[in-house]
């Protein structure tokens, strides 16, 4: 007789017996990518599986989150004098978890902490990557029940590994990242990933507990119908980028924002469209943190086909950084859409 549990197995690895395509998980993508390279160790293809896992256990209180005790300001700030959410304490120390008893991770930065975090290493590892982090991004939507996000990139350390790592191996520009990724916890839970070789999302089906493939090598459209800012704040920007947010209201460009960095770049990620995290008055540098959410956010939307730029209009991945709560600027999205922003600011910063 087939029980349930063989039946399962069947329709993972053997469904095209049934008429339908064949369900490839996250593990198994990630290891035939391994395999394409010839000189890889597989602790990288750790690193990536280690953080799908910590995801998971994520995702699972967030589901549950009006359940239990875990909803709500924990009362202190964090780096930036953000208040810090329950979830976000959970998020936090799940993530550290889980990747320090991995053995892969010599280094870990986190928008939650104020100081990098060194984990034990065993004795016979020499771990070559560390990880920076938003364990949860848009925790302010958490209370009522509106989508909220991972954000991660990856590095190897540049410091000798003879020793622990320094700060240095976290300052470093965007363009030396090797991965970055998401995860969405919304109506459905997604990862979406790159290694500088393309992006491909996977959705997490609770009935396995795996995350499956479902879109692969995603392609940003060149232009979409929507712009996503918090308009609430136009006064404080300047007067060019006032006048592109005008420009995409003459435009009847839908305006969409959700308040969490994931979720409206998610968005834009499918149908098009631009973000913008202008400077104001309070914050003239930018407010999101250019480690934890400005680079690794940028890497996925160039590999996809678009653009990220600051408001002055560098290239958000070759910005320096000089400290690890250091913040930014940033607009990114669509390239005939950021193309045409830049060509807005270059005007009216002229005319000023």
């Amino acid at each position: 007789m087939l029980t349930k549990l063989h039946f399962l197995s069947l329709l993972l690895r053997n469904t095209n017996h049934f008429g339908m395509s064949k369900i490839e998980t996250l593990d198994e993508f990630i290891l035939k990518r391994q395999d394409e390279h010839t000189d890889s160790s597989g602790s990288f293809s750790r690193l990536l599986r280690d953080i799908g896992i910590a995801a998971k256990i994520v995702n699972r209180e967030v589901n549950k989150a009006g359940l239990v005790n875990i909803l709500g300001v924990e009362g202190s700030q964090n780096s930036t004098g953000d208040e810090v959410q329950k979830l976000d304490v959970f998020a936090n120390e799940k993530f550290i978890e889980t990747l320090s008893m991995s053995g892969e991770v010599c280094g870990i930065a986190s928008e939650e902490n104020m100081e990098f975090i060194i984990p034990e290493i065993p004795a016979h590892k020499k771990p070559q990557y560390i990880v920076v982090m938003d364990p949860l991004d848009g925790s302010s939507n958490i209370d009522v029940n509106v989508s909220v996000g991972t954000i991660f990139g990856v590095y190897k350390r540049i410091s000798p590994d003879s020793g622990p790592v320094q700060k240095e191996d976290f300052l470093q520009k965007g363009s030396n990242m090797v991965a970055a990724g998401y995860v969405l916890y919304g109506t459905s839970t997604l990862l979406v990933y790159t290694t500088g070789n393309g992006v491909n999302g996977f959705t997490l089906d609770p009935s396995i507990g795996e995350f499956c493939l479902s879109h692969r090598n995603i392609k940003m459209p060149e232009a979409g119908n929507y712009y996503s800012v918090n308009q609430g704040y136009y006064l404080k920007f300047d007067l060019e980028m006032r006048r592109y947010i005008d420009h995409c209201s003459d435009l009847n460009l839908r305006l969409r924002y959700i308040g969490s960095m994931v979720s409206d770049i998610h968005r834009i990620m499918f149908q098009g469209g631009i973000f913008l995290y202008p400077n104001t008055r309070k914050y003239p540098q930018g407010k999101l943190r250019l480690l934890y959410e400005c680079y690794p956010m940028s890497f996925i939307v160039e590999q996809a086909g678009g653009m990220a730029l600051s408001c002055k209009l560098e290239r958000i991945l070759d910005l320096e950084i000089k400290k690890l709560h250091e913040t930014s600027s940033i607009v990114m999205g669509s390239s005939k859409m950021v193309r045409e922003m830049k060509e807005f600011v270059e005007k009216y910063s002229a005319i000023n």
